[in-house]
């Protein structure tokens, strides 16, 4: 089965429905509706299997790094694909994961950023004319290919209670002090729907370990401040080894309020932001097969780990 195009400029409708094709053809895949963006497009999480082992995985928290949605979506895919044909993904038998693991993706964590991107709001819209006057403010920042934020210019990776206060003093010194195509952090922690959604959806759940996707660099950032999660180094090895991604410290004005910052120091567990593929975001969708291939590793691993 071929259901998630990876040819085409992906978006919010293509995500629903795909969704909606890969219930229908594989009735075990738990889909749920956990939020909806300032636009009101529904914000999904998809399980699969149903093991103690329980991990998570979110992408397109930025909009202009939508190829990673693609990523996310045709492992699940593969996955169940795999689970039907008795068959393995990297080595790993995938009905033996399902018994032992269940994997949460959330596979757009900000729809309305990603639609704008790809040219999925409509021009005559109060929303996107909103997104043209913040974008018109930041007259380097090309639109829409620059923009990372959610509809309203909040970077949504900025919004959580990590050092928010150091991450808002590092932007706001770099004159990202109002809404913004990329590094405002708004106007307090957790401000935005988006936001909340993945910060909640996490408080539901035990999850042993996350991945935040995002491009570009083909690095995997595991650190936050002076955690240092039991295990996390050493998964984070065998991560970038089956990638061949580069373990690596986060920038210090990247390095506060981040998701997996927050997930890190709220749970001492370990966390991870994936910078898949290389080049200029939006990466092209050209670029996916490597991008699959190099990631492959990383999707089984961090729920066999």
């Amino acid at each position: 089965m071929n259901i998630v195009p990876t040819n085409v400029l992906y978006n919010s409708y293509l995500l629903r429905q795909n969704l909606i094709l890969l219930n229908h053809a594989y009735h075990f895949l738990n889909i749920q509706v956990v939020g909806n963006s300032v636009l009101g497009r529904p914000i999904y999480v998809a399980k699969l299997g149903n093991g103690p082992n329980k991990v998570f995985y979110s992408a397109s928290i930025h909009a202009n790094e939508w190829i990673t949605s693609v990523l996310l979506m045709k492992f699940i895919e593969n996955y169940c694909d795999a689970y039907l044909s008795n068959g393995s993904i990297f080595g790993y038998s995938i009905i033996n994961l399902f018994n032992s693991s269940s994997i949460y993706i959330m596979p757009m964590v900000n729809p309305d950023g990603v639609d704008l991107v790809n040219g999925y709001i409509n021009r005559n819209s109060s929303a996107y004319q909103n997104a043209v006057a913040i974008s018109n403010r930041f007259p380097d920042i090309p639109f829409p290919s620059g923009w990372k934020a959610n509809i309203t210019g909040v970077d949504l990776n900025l919004q959580f209670p990590a050092g928010w206060e150091q991450a808002k003093e590092i932007k706001y010194a770099q004159g990202f002090n109002q809404p913004a195509p990329r590094d405002f952090v708004g106007f307090g922690p957790l401000t935005e729907p988006e936001a909340l959604a993945i910060y909640n959806f996490t408080l539901m759940h035990d999850f042993k370990l996350v991945l935040a996707y995002h491009t570009q660099g083909q690095e995997i950032y595991w650190q936050f401040q002076n955690f240092n999660p039991p295990n996390s180094l050493e998964i984070g090895q065998k991560l970038a080894e089956a990638s061949g991604y580069r373990l690596a410290e986060t920038p210090y004005n990247s390095s506060f309020a981040g998701y997996k910052d927050w997930f890190i120091q709220n749970y001492n567990r370990p966390g991870y932001t994936i910078e898949a593929g290389i080049g200029k975001n939006p990466l092209p969708i050209s670029q996916f097969d490597e991008i699959y291939n190099d990631n492959i590793g990383i999707l089984i691993l961090s729920a066999v780990l």
